[in-house]
């Protein structure tokens, strides 16, 4: 686990139960694959419960749709299916009929559509990939050098390359088509052991096949990694012995998510409910207090 201590305020750990604090209500968009966003649940009710929630009814509210006919995110985005873009336009504007106040979506790949699908949207759909580089920024000072694991379709929109960047770190990443990137690939896809058709029992070959990629991102200079893909989160909770220290961008959003939920973060509104960077079309999320987790 991530999650550093040292940001968690005492007085979090005696909070009123969440439900009577809570001030917006989180939608996510699901099944990109089924096991992440369960994986992402499960992080959510731990993480509340660090906060504070001791019983079912200090949890907070969520609603989810699993939306597991969603075409495959780096296949849409490489040309090889339909476009994701009408799908994710769909679930979100669905989610949002139904009361949410913003989106969470635990897949990486998916965010390669963001700005198409934020523009036909009238709540926020919160960044995953520049939450896990600003909460690198926020508690990693003296780390310039960041592995980065994901797919096909997430390594060719630079997702990761360009967010890490921005902020000044080195991303260190394996090249599309290397034989390290095709063993990433069916480590998350093979039909018999990869982590899609296993679910949470990771096989042996897909744990032996994280550790060799860590070691290799090891020798290229890589100081921490990150689990660009939510299937590697998966596989890497349940692999020993790995050679460097990994950020779960399901964890880092999902404390972003409770922060939202509390009021300890906020979106900043104009004349359209919110505050919005119009040049990359991403919802600004704004300090409010203390008690911030990045």
């Amino acid at each position: 686990m991530i999650y550093n201590k040292d940001h968690f305020h005492a007085k979090v750990l005696r909070a009123k139960p969440l439900r009577e604090k809570q001030n917006l209500i989180p939608g996510i968009i699901g099944g990109m694959g089924p096991l992440a966003h369960t994986t992402f649940e499960q992080i959510l009710i731990e993480q509340s419960t660090k906060r504070g929630a001791a019983r079912d009814q200090e949890h907070p509210l969520w609603l989810l749709i699993n939306a597991a006919n969603i075409p495959d995110r780096t296949e849409s985005f490489l040309g090889k299916t339909e476009s994701c873009v009408p799908w994710l336009i769909k679930y979100g504007k669905f989610l949002a009929s139904a009361g949410v106040d913003f989106l969470v979506i635990p897949c990486n790949t998916a965010h390669a559509f963001y700005e198409p699908v934020q523009s036909q949207l009238q709540i926020p759909w919160i960044h995953l990939i520049d939450c896990t580089t600003q909460f690198l920024v926020e508690n990693y000072h003296d780390i310039k050098k960041v592995g980065v694991l994901s797919t096909d379709g997430t390594l060719q929109a630079q997702l990761y390359q360009n967010s890490l960047v921005k902020a000044g770190f080195i991303p260190i990443s394996l090249q599309l088509g290397s034989e390290f990137q095709k063993l990433v690939m069916n480590t998350i896809y093979d039909l018999s052991w990869g982590i899609k058709a296993t679910g949470s029992q990771i096989s042996a070959p897909a744990q032996k096949n994280l550790r060799t990629i860590i070691d290799y991102l090891a020798s290229l200079g890589a100081e921490i990694v990150i689990a660009g893909c939510s299937e590697l989160s998966v596989g890497f909770y349940e692999t020993d012995e790995l050679a460097l220290k990994w950020l779960d961008p399901l964890e880092i959003i999902a404390n972003v998510t409770l922060d939202l939920v509390l009021g300890y973060r906020s979106l900043q509104t104009d004349n359209n409910g919110y505050k919005i960077n119009h040049q990359s079309q991403k919802y600004e999320l704004i300090q409010v207090d203390s008690l911030l987790l990045l």
